[in-house]
C-alpha cells in the first residue's frame, strides 16, 4: 500500500481554520480504523480472519464514497439523451479567487447561479439557440497544484425544447453558444449579485482588509467590469459518457486521490500532477508538508454545501418532463437501468469486484464474525461509568 493522505494527518500536527476542516481531517485520520469501528470477518474456506473497519464516508476523503461516485455517473448515463454535449467551464477571476477563499458559501453561491442563469438566458435567446435547455453544474475549487482556483463544470445538452414546447431545436453542428456573449453575460450577473451584498455580509482580513471600505470593493468591482472573464466551451463529445465520467470523477470526492501521492520523506511530500499546458504530461513536484496541508484544507467545503447542482430543464422539478418530451422528440428510448436488489450486487455491478472475496485464498466468502465497538465509543461510555467504590474503609 503507497502513501496515502490519512497518514501525513496522523504523523503531523494540521492547523484547521475552522471547525469545517477540523472535521474532515478527524473523518480522513480516522477512515477505516480502530477508532471509527468495525467487525471481524472470517473466510469459510480458509479460516483466514481480518477485521473490517468502517470508513468515514466524508466526501473530502480520498477513499472513501467510491461506490456512490459510480453509481452517480450510472444515473447520469441513464439520462443522457441522443445528441451532442457541451464541457462548459465558468471561471472566477484570481482578485475573486481570493475574497471566495474567505467567504466560500457567498461567493460559490454566486459562481453557481451567475453561470448558469448565464447559460440559460443566452441560450433561450432566439439570435441564439431559443431553446430551453438543462445543465449539470460540479464545482471544482482546485488546481492539479493544489492551488485554489474556483470553477465550474457544466454538462449541457446541445439543443432543448422550443420556447413553445413543442418542438425539439438543435444547435448548429459543432457551435453551442457564442463564447464572447456568454462571457459578458456571466460577468454581468456575477457582479450585480455580488454588489447587492452588504459589506457586513464579507469576512475579509489580512491583505484583503482594505476592501472593508465600500469604496474599495466598488473599486473592485470596476475593474472587475473592465476585465475579460474567462468561459471556455469544449467541442462536442462524440462519447457524451466521457465528460459524465469526468464529473462524477470529483463528484463525490475533493482535490487529491491517494494515488498521486508519492514518498514523504524529510517533512517533504512529493505528489504526481498533470500540465494541461503541455499535453497532459504528467509531472512531479515536492512540497513541504506543512505547505501541502495547506493547500489541500483550502478545498474543504462549508458542510452542507452542495457540489452538485441541477439547473433549468434538468432541475429535479422539471428533469422528468423534459428527458420525457426529448426522448419523444427525438425517437429515441433512455437507457434502461437494472436496480439491483443489495449493496453487494451494486457493489459488483459497477466495479466489477466481489466485495466478501477472500483475498487470501481467492475462493471463499467473508462473513461477519462479531461487532467491534469503536475507540471512541468506548472512550464516551468509560467517560460516563460512574466511579468504582473506593476499597479502602474510612474510619469508623
Amino acid at each position: 500500500m503507497g502513501l496515502e493522505l490519512a497518514e501525513i494527518f496522523r504523523q503531523f500536527p494540521v492547523e484547521c481554520r475552522n471547525s469545517d476542516q477540523a472535521r474532515a481531517v478527524a473523518a480522513i485520520r480516522d477512515c477505516r480504523t480502530a477508532e471509527l469501528g468495525g467487525h471481524l470477518q472470517r473466510c469459510n474456506q480458509c479460516g483466514h480472519s481480518e477485521p473490517l473497519y468502517n470508513s468515514c464516508r466524508n466526501r473530502h476523503c480520498p477513499k472513501c464514497q467510491s461506490l456512490e461516485r459510480a453509481e452517480w455517473a450510472e444515473r447520469r448515463r441513464a439520462e443522457l439523451l441522443p445528441i451532442p454535449y457541451y464541457h462548459v467551464v465558468f471561471t472566477m477571476p484570481q482578485e475573486l479567487a481570493a475574497i471566495a477563499l474567505q467567504n466560500q458559501k457567498l461567493l460559490y453561491e454566486i459562481l453557481f447561479c451567475a453561470s448558469a442563469q448565464a447559460l440559460l438566458e443566452v441560450a433561450a435567446n432566439p439570435k441564439f439557440l431559443g431553446a430551453r435547455v438543462g445543465l449539470v453544474s460540479v464545482l471544482h475549487t482546485w488546481s492539479q497544484t493544489l492551488i485554489h482556483h474556483p470553477h465550474i463544470h457544466c454538462l449541457v445538452p446541445g439543443g432543448g425544447l422550443s420556447l413553445a414546447g413543442g418542438e425539439w431545436v438543435n444547435c448548429k453542428a459543432g457551435f453551442f453558444l457564442p463564447v464572447r456573449v456568454l462571457s459578458a453575460r456571466y460577468r454581468t450577473l456575477f457582479l450585480a449579485s455580488l454588489q447587492e451584498l452588504k459589506i457586513e455580509s464579507f469576512i475579509l482580513q489580512g491583505d484583503l482588509a482594505k476592501f472593508s471600505k465600500p469604496a474599495k470593493l466598488q473599486g473592485l468591482i470596476s475593474r472587475l467590469h473592465r476585465k475579460k472573464w474567462v468561459v471556455f466551451i469544449q467541442a462536442p463529445y462524440s462519447d457524451p459518457d466521457a465528460i459524465v465520467q469526468y464529473q462524477a470523477r470529483y463528484a463525490n470526492r475533493t482535490a487529491l486521490t491517494n494515488d498521486r501521492l508519492l514518498e514523504l520523506e524529510h517533512d517533504q511530500v512529493k505528489l504526481s500532477w498533470k500540465d494541461y499546458r503541455q499535453n497532459s504530461a504528467r509531472k512531479t513536484m515536492s512540497l513541504d508538508v506543512l505547505e501541502f496541508v495547506r493547500r489541500f484544507l483550502q478545498h474543504v467545503l462549508p458542510r452542507g454545501f452542495a457540489r452538485i447542482r441541477y439547473y433549468g430543464a434538468l432541475a429535479n422539478r422539471n428533469k422528468q418532463a423534459f428527458l420525457a418530451a426529448g426522448f419523444s422528440l427525438l425517437e429515441a428510448e433512455p437507457i434502461r437501468l437494472e436496480v439491483p436488489k443489495s449493496w453487494r450486487q451494486r457493489f459488483l455491478q459497477l466495479t466489477g469486484r466481489e466485495p466478501d472475496m477472500c483475498g487470501q485464498c481467492r475462493l471463499g466468502r467473508l462473513t461477519k464474525v462479531k461487532e467491534i465497538e469503536s475507540l471512541r465509543d468506548i472512550r464516551w461510555r468509560r467517560a460516563r461509568l460512574p466511579p468504582l467504590p473506593s476499597s479502602t474503609r474510612g474510619p469508623p
